[in-house]
């Protein structure tokens, strides 16, 4: 069971996520807008935030971001417009997933549920002196990596942008994301840096090097084979 904020201020949607996140035996609170989600948000802690990007008085965006400066918790975002740009926003602001008006109650479900199991995986693995996915192995206390039992080398950032990937996989990270949190707000590259990392990460990682994909006009993902379909 999950503790789940809905957050729209159609009361409409707000009654059929509830009836069916209930159903699956969630907790639910709702807010019916962007100021009212962030002040619950910040004072209550929450498994998962269903977020409508229009509403009155501080939009879905906003409130997410707002959040995300106090609490790290995963966000899936609802909206009527199922614009690119839209998209690729939410996910430059790290949301987990989107979904797009109208929607079926049980896609929505199944979901939380992906998301929910996603989160719980990476918190799992946070400390674990060890990370697994397939014959890749990160050994976290010696900062190595080993493919089918054999140590390869890697440098210093591409081991920080593999560890990185993998804390957060699942989750597509933009380049400038992964350039202010890796090489630091004072580095002076570019998206090329980025770019030549990945390329010369993946012909290290040999048979594995498909684990990091490309998400088309955002940037980079890591996938472990249990989340693949």
């Amino acid at each position: 069971m999950a503790k789940i904020l809905i957050v729209d201020d159609e009361e409409k949607i707000r009654d059929v996520i509830r009836e069916y996140a209930e159903f699956n035996h969630h907790e639910v609170r709702e807010a019916a807008d962007g100021m009212e989600a962030v002040t619950m948000a910040l004072n209550e802690d929450f498994d998962l935030i269903i977020l409508d990007i229009m509403m009155p008085r501080l939009d879905g965006f906003t409130a997410c971001k707002e959040i995300r400066r106090e609490k790290d918790v995963p966000v899936i975002m609802l909206s009527a417009r199922g614009e690119e740009y839209d998209k690729l926003f939410g996910f430059e602001l790290g949301i987990d997933d989107y979904v797009v008006k109208p929607f079926s109650p049980k896609e929505l479900m199944a979901r939380i549920s992906a998301v929910l199991a996603r989160r719980k995986r990476s918190l799992e693995n946070m400390d674990a002196p060890e990370f697994r996915s397939g014959g890749l192995v990160v050994h976290t206390a010696s900062r190595t990596v080993t493919l089918d039992g054999a140590r390869i080398d890697l440098t210093l950032k591409e081991y920080e942008l593999l560890a990185y990937l993998i804390r957060n996989r699942d989750i597509a990270m933009s380049r400038d994301k992964l350039l202010r949190d890796i090489w630091g707000y004072d580095y002076f590259g570019d998206d090329r840096t980025i770019d030549t990392h990945i390329k010369n990460l993946r012909g290290r990682l040999g048979s594995y090097r498909d684990r990091i994909v490309t998400v088309r006009g955002i940037g980079y993902k890591f996938e472990d084979d249990e989340d693949r379909v």
